[in-house]
């Protein structure tokens, strides 16, 4: 029994399929029938709207590309956290893990849950905005739902999503094929003077990023599971090339189709964007776009899921949490206790959130550990050549992506200063305090152990390897 609880690990049964609908399926979520009419009312004009969703695509294509080098040097799951600790240090991945355990990946989960909840009420109040209420109780249901999945079998897991990412490019197809009719039938009325009242300030131009990025999430997705990837160092480049490629190309045409339907003023006026496009383009069937739209979150919603209990698994394999969020059920070899402890913070989150402060404050914070992580990148670079790296970029192609994180980092703050981004920052900074008697002098009381004994049996859960 010894002998097979330190062999334990975590199989590697994900392979190209899996792995673009794992990126896809994650980024393809509820922010594109969620997030259109904030960029556009942010930006002020349709075709710097545009510009915006375009230019999201291209920045995400390129990090991606630096994360696909950095996942084949660092070939360990945990996505920031592992590149982080490797290049920068301990102290930095525990502000990360820290942040990212009780907000970003919490914040991830609640706004994509809110998002499906939203899509699957709306039809039931026709009339009138659905009570919050509700709501959030479909919301909380979802996650529950979700984690009994992610907990019981990786295959299961992964079949979700496969079929949740066929589902939804099938309905953003739908969308894409009906703006298209429309406009050979003439409607090119709301593209004239399409960058009349565009706002140029700092802040509206990071907003506007912020809430585009927020539907391109996602795509590091594969980087937190590179230990269940089979051949990474081949895979994972072709993951982010197929994957990204088609979600930007796919957002652009979806958002044409928006705004050849709606005027802008109706785009942005409209709380589900997408049912008001089926309500007028579909007529009596425009509920199908209210389907879809859950459908998308709920598949985002999943993988969001199943990469995030990773970055908890990771982090407690390398002692910056509890020894119990790194030991996988003995028969399943599923991380459940991090997905467990995943769910009941992001449950947690749900309760005061709402989905535009959500993706706000979700992007400043996730962008400010990017801009690390590119930085350790360009350090491996310069100080340590020599490694083997079967995939390679540019050294300028993660310097121009750090000059676009720290811009997305400092433009709300600059242009436009609000007390919460202080109290983000503040959050953040402080994971470097608690890090200091309880990770470093491991000022842990005795109690712990024995509840961690408990909870072993009790989940069934054994301390897992790692797979390289």
């Amino acid at each position: 029994m010894e002998d097979k609880t330190e062999k334990l690990k975590l199989k590697r049964e994900v392979g190209l399929m899996g792995a673009v609908s794992l990126i896809g399926g994650t980024m393809i979520g509820a922010g594109i029938f969620m997030t259109p009419q904030t960029v556009l009312s942010t930006i002020g004009s349709p075709g710097a709207s545009l510009v915006v969703w375009a230019a999201c695509g291209v920045l995400v294509i390129m990090i991606s590309f630096c994360y696909a080098e950095l996942g084949t040097v660092i070939k360990e799951s945990g996505g920031e956290y592992i590149y982080i600790l490797r290049t920068s240090g301990p102290v930095l991945a525990f502000m990360l893990i820290f942040s990212s355990v009780f907000f970003v990946r919490p914040a991830g989960v609640a706004g994509l849950a809110l998002g499906f909840a939203q899509y699957v009420v709306a039809p039931f109040y026709s009339d009138c905005p659905p009570p919050v209420v509700v709501v959030k109780c479909t919301a909380a249901a979802t996650i529950l739902l979700l984690a009994i999945v992610n907990c019981l079998n990786v295959r299961m897991s992964m079949s979700v999503q496969v079929f949740f990412m066929v589902a939804k490019v099938l309905a953003l197809a739908i969308i894409i094929v009906g703006g298209v009719v429309m406009l050979i039938r003439g409607h090119t009325e709301n593209f004239e003077n399409s960058f009349e009242n565009t706002n140029l300030g700092i802040s509206p131009i990071g907003i506007a990023f912020y809430q585009g990025l927020w539907s391109y999430d996602g795509w590091n997705n594969l980087n937190y599971v590179t230990e269940e990837l089979k051949r990474p160092e081949v895979n994972l480049p072709r993951a982010v090339v197929i994957a990204i490629s088609l979600v930007t190309g796919l957002y652009l045409l979806v958002n044409v189709s928006y705004l050849t339907v709606m005027t802008p003023k109706e785009l942005m006026s409209s709380s589900a964007v997408a049912v008001t496009w089926g309500n007028k383009v579909l007529g009596s069937w425009g509920w199908l776009m209210s389907l879809a739209a859950a459908l998308s979150a709920f598949g985002s919603l999943n993988g969001t899921f199943f990469s995030g209990g990773r970055v908890c698994f990771v982090a407690a394999r390398e002692g910056h949490m509890p020894d119990i969020l790194a030991m996988a059920h003995v028969r399943r070899l599923t991380p459940s206790p991090a997905l467990i402890f995943t769910t009941i913070i992001s449950l947690i989150v749900l309760i005061p959130g709402d989905f535009q402060s959500i993706v706000n404050f979700f992007s400043f914070t996730a962008w400010f550990f990017y801009a690390i992580t590119l930085s350790g990148l360009i350090y491996l670079k310069i100080k340590k050549p020599e490694l083997p790296r079967p995939y390679k970029v540019p050294i300028i192609l993660p310097i121009l992506v750090l000059i676009a994180a720290i811009f997305l980092v400092l433009a709300p703050i600059i242009d436009d200063p609000q007390i919460e981004y202080l109290y983000v920052s503040l959050f953040i900074l402080s994971g470097a305090i608690v890090y200091v008697p309880f990770i470093h002098y491991k000022l842990c009381p005795g109690l712990l152990t024995k509840f961690t004994v408990f909870l072993q049996l009790f989940l069934e859960v054994a301390p897992a390897e790692k797979n390289l």
